[in-house]
């Protein structure tokens, strides 16, 4: 049996956020609806100080690597959907 995991991090640009409480909103809402929409691990693993950026870590866990893939593609396609962010940088690997 295999296992693979697969970790997306992602340094994001909040368009609107005037205030540490404007990213935090913004953030809890992010991380709920990935979490829940995509069955990830999702958490914020830098920049914590800072009100215009985010960075994210989203774990996947699964047997089959292209699995993992298309739920990171779905994921870059959520959030480019999303008027409240913008990527600037992601990257993807799999331990």
């Amino acid at each position: 049996m295999s296992c693979l995991v697969g970790l997306l991090t992602l340094e994001l640009h909040l368009l609107d956020s005037h205030s540490l409480k404007d990213k935090r909103r913004v953030l809890s809402s992010l991380k709920e609806r990935l979490q829940k929409r995509f069955n990830i691990s999702v958490a914020e693993v830098d920049f914590q100080d800072q009100w215009q950026h985010i960075r994210l870590a989203a774990a996947c866990v699964s047997n089959d690597g292209r699995l993992i893939e298309s739920t990171f593609s779905h994921i870059l396609d959520f959030l480019n959907m999303d008027p409240r962010v913008e990527i600037a940088v992601h990257n993807v690997v799999f331990l």
